[in-house]
């Protein structure tokens, strides 16, 4: 039997869904995955073997680039942060944390600023001020108003090309209703802010692959809050590009930005070449890292 390769492009139920050349193949994964500790994912290349379309078996899954929790997802290429102006309300915190972990990751950012239409000048952060902070960092910066949804999106469809593409952002910002605008065909369930919570309930379920654009685009939104539980503090400047940009100038060459000398990184926060909020985040994020608790894994018996 040729072994063959392709993608799973959805994960359900145990089995895998392969696309191959136009044809989209069924298979279950061998059992030595499990011993082994390997689970693929959706994303992922993969050898696989079958004789039809309904049975096959996944045999290899190749080496990924990068891999996702929340959704579920490999090799990705970029993501889309989309973040509310108003209801909820704009968050630089929460934006410089999906923005560490996508670089962390690898993982090309566009960011996405959904409801700018209902400010009513009154909100502490401004869209202009907010889109020329981050567009001067390097981030492409979408702005979408009721009036202007459709160049917003026909902007964001620009990157998908020849990438895959995951959303994730805020609870509420409306993450699944701009899926549902970019591919009315998905028929997305949006989630209803609950009030009493200020929360977006959960809506989406599992995960799958669709052509869109010329690239592939996850059909299921990604996480709406980020902890650092994977990134050690010494890799947390390696994620802000302006930092390591002034770090060329630093004293020390592992200089963390905090309490050393001579750090170029604390000079242009001071003369305003790099963001407060920015710098301030980092610090708290820094501090999380430090505080984490050691995660003990269980000798297996």
């Amino acid at each position: 039997m040729a072994f063959l390769r392709g993608q799973i492009r959805k994960a359900l139920s145990g089995f895998y869904y392969v696309y191959l050349d136009g044809e989209t193949y069924q298979t279950r994964g061998r059992g030595n995955f499990r011993n082994r500790n390997i689970t693929p994912l959706v994303g992922d290349e993969v050898i696989f073997e079958s004789t039809n379309l309904t049975d096959g078996y996944l045999l290899e899954v190749l080496p990924r680039h990068n891999e996702l929790v929340r959704p579920p997802v490999a090799n990705v290429d970029l993501g889309v942060i989309v973040m509310s102006m108003v209801e909820p309300n704009f968050s630089y915190n929460l934006l410089d944390r999906f923005l560490v972990t996508l670089e962390d990751k690898g993982i090309q950012p566009v960011i996405y600023l959904t409801k700018a239409d209902l400010l009513d000048g009154t909100e502490p952060v401004k869209v202009a001020e907010a889109k020329a902070m981050y567009q001067e960092i390097g981030y492409p910066v979408i702005v979408s108003t009721n009036e202007e949804s459709n160049q917003a999106i026909h902007e964001l469809s620009q990157y998908f090309p020849e990438q895959l593409t995951v959303f994730m952002g805020q609870s509420g910002a409306g993450k699944s209703t701009l899926l549902n605008k970019i591919s009315p065909d998905l028929q997305l369930a949006t989630g209803v802010i609950s009030e009493s919570l200020g929360r977006g309930k959960h809506t989406t379920r599992h995960v799958e692959l669709i052509p869109l654009f010329d690239g592939l685009v996850a059909d299921t939104p990604g996480f709406s809050s980020i902890d650092f539980l994977e990134m050690d503090a010494v890799d947390l400047p390696k994620q802000f590009p302006e930092f390591v940009e002034a770090s060329r100038k630093c004293k020390f060459r592992e200089c963390m930005h905090y309490k050393e000398p001579k750090c170029e990184v604390k000079k242009q926060v001071e003369e305003g070449t790099i963001a407060q909020s920015r710098y301030e985040n980092y610090l708290q994020f820094l501090m999380e890292i430090e505080n984490r608790r050691p995660i003990y894994k269980k000798k297996k018996e």
